[in-house]
């Protein structure tokens, strides 16, 4: 599949801003978790059936039904992929790549930066790029499990050769990282208020969430986020889960999500790969460089 071409204005993808005129570019990303998450948490979770088969959903159920749905509306997309997920079901990403959608890193076992030592971080990153470089698959950009990037995390994946991460909320527009090494990298902010799991996952054990919101409230949410950013001409940077989103009442209300979007003609739909391209071509695009800050171990404790 093609990205989806949208002119606006007379401008095209290809101008000389990373927008390409488009008063917001939107990005649907699909985090294919599967089990990882739960199993992150503890594998003696494997032994709970129920809450592995809520889990498998997601690549089982979830991930053809989404397909379907994007070739029918024409849009392209990113499925962040655990390296382990991918392992454990083979032709699975690259079944994704052949309909034109990208797959991106996404860890191999889904535990979050800030819970490894770097030189853990360092292993599990090298993992699942070990896997998809197996199976074939292109890799071009990074998110981090639960978006719990390290200091360390922009440097591996410019040492790594990836075009971006999408695992930071300092901007609600793309954004030039500089890491360590002097090698830039392009950052697509994510935030949780465009994120499925805050509104639909609950399990009871492991405890996550407690109250699984209507899909109609979370269609209002996301549509009021889209036309607000069409304003400032923001990343709508969608981050939804194929055993969440893929149930029919939220599938359904994500295609009403898109529609809407479509309709509004100036929405541009794109693969994370592309908008980073775009981005890092930006010659006004700004570069920044974050560091830890500086803490006073007299005012701020060592744990909360």
């Amino acid at each position: 599949m093609a990205e989806r071409e949208l002119t606006v204005s007379g401008s095209s993808w290809h101008g000389s801003n990373w927008h390409g005129g488009a008063a917001a570019v939107a990005t649907l990303t699909f985090d294919v978790d599967a089990e990882t998450p739960i199993l992150a948490q503890g594998r003696g979770y494997a032994g709970h059936m129920s809450t592995m088969s809520h889990q498998s959903y997601g690549p089982d159920v979830g991930v053809p039904r989404i397909l379907e749905m994007l070739d029918e509306l024409e849009v392209p997309a990113t499925f962040f992929v655990p390296g382990w997920v991918a392992e454990q079901r083979p032709g699975l990403a690259a079944s994704i790549v052949e309909r034109g959608h990208e797959v991106a890193h996404h860890s191999y076992s889904h535990r979050a930066p800030t819970s490894l030592t770097p030189k853990e971080e360092r292993a599990d990153f090298e993992r699942a790029l070990a896997v998809f470089a197996e199976q074939g698959v292109e890799i071009s950009g990074y998110r981090a499990a639960l978006w719990e990037a390290s200091w360390l995390t922009p440097e591996l994946v410019a040492e790594h050769g990836l075009l971006y991460d999408s695992s930071l909320m300092a901007d609600d527009r793309p954004y030039r990282l500089a890491t360590e090494s002097g090698q830039e990298i392009v950052e697509l902010p994510v935030h949780w208020s465009l994120d499925d799991w805050e509104q639909y996952a609950f399990l009871p054990a492991p405890q996550v969430g407690s109250v699984i919101t209507a899909p109609s409230t979370v269609l209002a949410m996301w549509r009021d986020e889209l036309d607000a950013m069409r304003r400032y001409r923001c990343l709508f940077n969608l981050c939804v889960h194929p055993f969440l989103s893929g149930r029919p009442g939220r599938i359904v209300a994500l295609r009403s999500l898109i529609e809407f979007a479509l309709d509004r003609g100036d929405v541009r739909f794109s693969r994370c790969r592309d908008v980073a391209a775009a981005a890092m071509a930006d010659p006004e695009l700004a570069t920044r460089r974050p560091r830890p800050p500086n803490v006073d171990p007299s005012v701020f404790p060592e744990h909360p």
